[in-house]
């Protein structure tokens, strides 16, 4: 028996458990976690900052600071606070009380052509973890990391630290998440975890920390390294499918063709060991995951010592599919140009009307949002813009309004950039009306409109992968 088995067997089973970074991830796994029967108390960490120290009170209270749709979150917080089982507090020391800890904290690129992620806000947290870290704790890793890190980075931080020695005196493992917003718990619950231990022994430990919130979902063990590239590989592969189907999406509106007829087509060959994910385009990829694991995929393999065998000069497709969706927000801005100019407008002088700010639909999750480069190239064109979001209420240097009427007045064209189901039943004589119009501008980029009932009603419409009305004749 190892020392660290030895270390478990006095500690016991997990018990108590703390979670760094009260986000998107962070706040449901702590409550799922103190929700566990088995669990006896979670701990969340957030810092007292400026920014960020609203987040306490209100946990603390059973409330929850994410504003989006997330089915059954507010209850199961306010459920585990009043069961005395869930604590939030800004004091790192009590780190030292914990069986086990988690860290979910976001690891950006500030610049992804260098590959240099700013590590800045997770090393903070290793270092809090490091300091009061105790013989026999299981510390892990939920960030998307660079393949590497773990044994690496995190390892050497945690040692320097504490005095201790990974794999001998605490267990370290990574075990990424795998959620979406607008439905956390549900992902956390059913999904399969990826868990990857530097050792066989911290490795067992993680996985009786996850299997109690699990319901449908299995645990999957793995190394460390290889659940970091799962992680970082999974997110790459969908991003590379969206940029397939924007690609195409560009391609039908060059032929004059619907890109959704042509999706049915190709999702409609299915069986027979055929697998055809087919997903939607839309104006942007957004969101904190999405943007930026391709380059810690790729700076996976820049720091390594492995020999990588790939076509010379040949671009990485992952990155270039990164590029794919990067120019979206522009072709909207093009597609914005192209209806004014139908009606003798520039962008220059004209009032857009953004319709949401959130990347993705009935969330306030606005990280990367493919709205902002979108608003910035109109801004220097010489537009007045306006943003609407039922759901983002403050957002750095952006004015947003959930006044719908009030954004829409006035407006030369009217934009969709989310598709919140608030704009599903946004009808063409409303916003003609509104906007005061005779012949007001819809560019959409999430398919919520019928182009026929705007293009009917005078409108210029433009959509994504609308080739076949995208040169509508202009009613007059």
């Amino acid at each position: 028996m190892s020392n660290l088995e030895k270390l478990f067997k006095e500690r016991g089973p997990i018990k108590k458990i703390g979670v760094l970074g009260m986000g998107y991830v962070g706040i449901p796994s702590a409550v799922l976690f103190a929700d566990a029967p088995c669990f006896n108390k979670v701990l969340g960490f957030q810092r007292n900052s400026k920014s960020s120290s609203y987040k306490i009170d209100m946990l603390n209270r059973g409330e929850s600071p994410l504003k989006g749709e997330e089915p059954g979150l507010e209850d199961l917080i306010s459920k585990v606070v009043k069961a005395g089982k869930f604590e939030c507090t800004p004091d790192f020391s009590r780190i030292s009380e914990l069986d086990a800890v988690t860290l979910a904290i976001q690891t950006p690129f500030a610049n992804p052509k260098d590959l240099e992620p700013d590590f800045s806000a997770l090393i903070e947290g290793i270092k809090n973890v490091g300091k009061n870290l105790r013989p026999g704790t299981l510390v892990v890793l939920e960030s998307t990391i660079t393949p590497g890190t773990t044994e690496g980075m995190a390892k050497q931080i945690l040692e320097e630290e504490s005095g201790l020695k990974a794999g001998e005196d605490f267990a370290l493992a990574h075990a990424p998440e795998r959620v979406m917003v607008g439905r956390l718990l549900k992902n956390i619950r059913e999904h399969d975890r990826i868990v990857g231990g530097i050792n066989e022994a911290s490795t067992r430990r993680a996985v009786e920390l996850y299997s109690p919130v699990l319901t449908v979902g299995k645990v999957i063990p793995m190394s460390a390294t290889a659940a970091e590239v799962t992680k970082t590989a999974e997110n790459t592969f969908r991003d590379l499918q969206i940029a397939a189907i924007n690609q195409l999406a560009l391609y039908c509106e060059a032929m004059g063709i619907n890109v959704y007829d042509v999706r049915s087509g190709v999702d409609s060959l299915k069986g027979d060991g055929i697998t055809r994910a087919v997903l939607w385009p839309g104006a942007g990829v957004g969101g904190h995951c999405l943007t930026k694991d391709t380059y810690h995929l790729e700076r996976g393999i820049k720091i390594g010592d492995g020999q990588l065998d790939y076509p010379e000069g040949a671009d990485s497709i992952y990155v270039l599919a990164r590029k794919v969706n990067d120019f979206m927000p522009v072709h909207m801005y093009n597609l914005t140009a192209a209806a004014l100019k139908r009606i003798g407008k520039e962008i220059k002088g004209s009032k857009i009307a953004m319709l949401g700010w959130a990347f993705i639909r009935d969330s306030d999750d606005a990280r990367n949002t493919p709205s902002e480069p979108y608003r910035d190239l109109c801004l220097k064109a010489g537009a007045t813009v306006t943003v609407h979001d039922p759901y983002v209420v403050n957002y750095p240097g952006i004015e947003i309004s959930d006044d719908l009427e009030k954004v829409i007045r006035g407006a030369d064209a009217v934009v969709v950039l989310a598709g919140h189901s608030a704009y599903l039943g946004v009808k063409a004589d409303w916003v003609k009306e509104v906007s005061g119009k005779v012949n007001p501008v819809i560019v959409d980029g999430r398919n919520v409109v019928e182009p026929d009932e705007f293009i009917g009603k005078g409108f210029v419409y433009k959509g994504i992968g609308r080739g076949d009305k995208n040169e509508h004749v202009v009613v007059t």
